[in-house]
């Protein structure tokens, strides 16, 4: 059996106000772009949603997949930098997706230093996903526990 490791890291953040504002998607874009250190890129509507006014192949969110390298250096600013930042943090929840994945919610943009304060019009969240070669919940839960993740109850395996 071999040992699990990182695969990559995914940051995905829907911009659904894009729909009214174009303008929104591109400075999402260069938000996502300067936080990770590789150019994002939008993710367009599958198919029409009348009720949402929203027409097929329309920008509504943007996206970066880390590896390699950049992934570990985003890994690192995220554990040593950005978590910290943000407000009334306790740690972050151990739910994996089944498949020895975890994905983390970000409220806003603003906890990672990289972004400056006084150009942001918008707070927007984030998921990021950490996609790993874990066969299980447990195997996964300890990787990322061994690399650093602030998981609020530890478990013991």
């Amino acid at each position: 059996m071999q040992a699990p490791k990182l695969d990559k890291i995914v940051i995905n953040q829907g911009v659904g106000a894009a729909i009214a504002d174009k303008k929104l998607i591109e400075v999402a874009t260069d938000e996502i772009t300067n936080i990770t250190g590789q150019k994002a890129v939008q993710t367009k509507s599958k198919k029409d949603i009348s009720n949402f006014k929203l027409r097929k192949k329309m920008p509504i969110g943007v996206r970066v997949t880390l590896r390699r390298e950049r992934m570990y250096e985003f890994l690192d600013r995220l554990i040593s930098v950005s978590l910290p930042r943000i407000r009334d943090f306790k740690g972050i929840e151990g739910k994996m997706d089944g498949r020895g994945n975890y994905t983390l919610g970000i409220p806003e943009q603003i906890i990672f230093p990289e972004i400056v304060m006084d150009k942001v019009t918008r707070i927007n969240g984030m998921n990021i996903t950490f996609v790993t070669t874990a066969v299980s919940d447990e195997e996964g839960y300890a990787l990322l526990k061994e690399l650093g993740l602030p998981f609020k109850n530890a478990k013991k395996i």
